[in-house]
């Protein structure tokens, strides 16, 4: 047996969402579009195992079959290329956009991939039962030494950017989606709800390179927030829950008027009043854009909001385009991605980095996985 032929994998086996170290054979290219990346970086997602430990019982997320390899954000070389493909070539480094798409759909069709039918996060999770398809197209995640892609999925990197910084592009990228929708621009205001978390700190560097005058960032820890602040003491102003009115606040901050966008970057889990007076720091006219997943049902008061004009947007993802946009923000250093720290473990330490993600220590640390 020839060992090229194979790779390394952690792959899951159980729900209990425990890695295994396996050896199977390393994949070969299914598409003249398709390309093969030698895996070098590998970001974790602190909510990983809550997925992986959900099989079967959430009609709207759609898991592959195990074994599974997961690993959503992934960052390597490209090593092969189908006959196809024009524009990438052996040797580039690639950040892969997970996002897949059937392409044929009526949203596909219509250069609406996020709302295809089949829409799935390879390495991750699908949102329905075509995602089944999917993953078998592309069943390799970042946690083994090979994956491919399509090559319309990949994100070339600049040599500013590195390996382990590409592996945050899932929550930098989605945060980046959401402040376009929200209509962040020079001079644009805006609160961020979760601004110390991993979501929400890649929002704050984000805002900053896009221009926003006046950046509120709410979160609970007020040590975090403070370093939060530290980043850009001029433009950037912090508000710890439970310190107040948070809506009185954000009028004090703009002259009365409120901001023109929040970016609700709370996750599952926390109370649905968070956003409420989250909205309650809106100008008329505002839009809110919830990229965070937050779960609890949410009383509005419909009337008000059209009084008011005030908008509540759902963001999902982000596309290879707004992807190289991070990139050449990077290349350009108007987007300062020297602010993580990186927790890297090899891939056989898989279950040590999920472990040392789920400690949640805040949006500074970044947990990924690194291959030679």
């Amino acid at each position: 047996m020839n060992s090229s032929n194979h790779m390394r994998a952690m792959r899951v086996h159980e729900p209990s969402g425990r890695f295994r170290l396996d050896t199977i054979p390393r994949p070969t290219l299914l598409r003249p579009t398709d390309v093969l990346v030698d895996v070098k970086a590998s970001g974790v997602v602190p909510n990983l195992r809550n997925v992986m430990s959900h099989y079967g019982e959430r009609s709207y997320l759609t898991v592959p079959d195990l074994p599974a390899i997961y690993g959503l954000d992934t960052a390597g070389v490209v090593t092969e290329v189908g006959s196809a493909v024009t524009g990438i070539a052996p040797g580039d480094r690639v950040y892969i956009n997970p996002g897949r798409s059937c392409g044929s759909c009526h949203a596909c069709r219509s250069g609406e991939w996020t709302n295809c039918v089949a829409y799935t996060f390879q390495g991750y999770f699908g949102f329905g039962p075509r995602s089944k398809q999917i993953y078998e197209q592309y069943p390799y995640g970042g946690f083994s030494e090979f994956a491919t892609a399509p090559a319309d999925g990949l994100v070339k990197l600049p040599p500013a950017v590195s390996f382990e910084q590409a592996a945050r592009f899932g929550y930098l990228g989605t945060a980046y989606s959401g402040l376009r929708k929200a209509g962040i621009s020079s001079g644009k205001t805006l609160l961020i709800s979760g601004a110390s978390g991993t979501l929400g700190l890649g929002a704050v560097q984000i805002a900053r390179a896009m221009g926003a005058v006046k950046i509120l960032c709410v979160a609970r820890n007020p040590e975090l927030l403070e370093r939060v602040r530290q980043l850009d003491p001029q433009r950037i102003r912090t508000f710890a829950h439970g310190n107040g009115d948070l809506g009185a606040w954000a009028r004090e901050e703009t002259d009365g008027v409120g901001v023109d966008a929040v970016l609700d970057a709370i996750g599952p889990g926390a109370s649905h009043q968070v956003t409420l007076d989250c909205i309650k720091a809106l100008r008329r006219g505002g839009r809110l854009v919830e990229v965070g997943a937050m779960s609890d049902p949410l009383p509005l008061n419909l009337h008000e909001m059209m009084c008011s004009q005030l908008s509540v947007i759902g963001s999902l993802w982000f596309s290879v385009a707004e992807g190289q946009d991070l990139a050449y923000m990077a290349a350009a250093g108007t987007l300062d991605l020297n602010i993580f720290e990186h927790h890297s473990y090899a891939l056989e330490q898989a279950n040590e980095a999920l472990a040392d993600a789920e400690q949640r220590k805040g949006g500074f640390v970044n947990v990924v996985i690194v291959q030679q």
